[in-house]
């Protein structure tokens, strides 16, 4: 039994002493990027790109829309073969819409390419510059607080987003 309890302490020993050699920090990458100019033209670029095909997509809407008023008051009048015409091109504006909405905003689509294309570059040098501070701080684990991971507390000591930003060369 005493070699047992001797076991268990050594052991929780050897695991408190492990633990307590793990070195980590704490950023926010919400905060780095947005103190990047680079960055901040990115996303005024993308917000204005997004604006632009928003736009496109409610002319077409009002168009649609303009259309079914139309067709609703003069379904009366219109023979069946004209219904039918009328009904069809309704539904061909609709799926054009629903097509440019995917095409621009879905998953993959425009926005996502011109997201990857002017910010992933912005992206991958704050993530250089994280691996640098943590090599040269011999952190093992790198948190970021900003997005995903909930972080309850943390001592504002922890927090490296300064450092990364002197890495970058951005003066606060």
């Amino acid at each position: 039994m005493k070699k047992l309890f001797f076991v268990a302490v050594i052991w929780m020993a050897l695991a408190h002493t492990a633990a307590a050699q793990q070195r980590y920090a704490i950023i926010d990458t919400r905060y780095i990027l947005e103190k990047i100019p680079e960055y901040k033209d990115a996303d005024k670029k993308l917000q204005q790109i997004g604006d632009q095909w928003q736009k496109e997509i409610d002319d077409k809407q009002a168009q649609l829309d303009k259309m079914y008023k139309s067709y609703e008051a003069e379904q009366f009048m219109l023979s069946d073969a004209l219904k039918k015409k009328r009904e069809d091109e309704l539904f061909v504006m609709e799926k054009e819409i629903r097509d440019l909405q995917k095409k621009r905003f879905g998953f993959e689509g425009d926005l996502f390419k011109e997201r990857q294309r002017l910010v992933k570059p912005v992206q991958d040098k704050v993530y250089t510059a994280v691996q640098k501070m943590a090599i040269a701080k011999a952190y093992d684990f790198v948190l970021d607080k900003s997005e995903g991971i909930t972080v309850i507390f943390a001592d504002p000591k922890l927090d490296k987003s300064e450092d990364v930003l002197r890495e970058l060369g951005i003066k606060n």
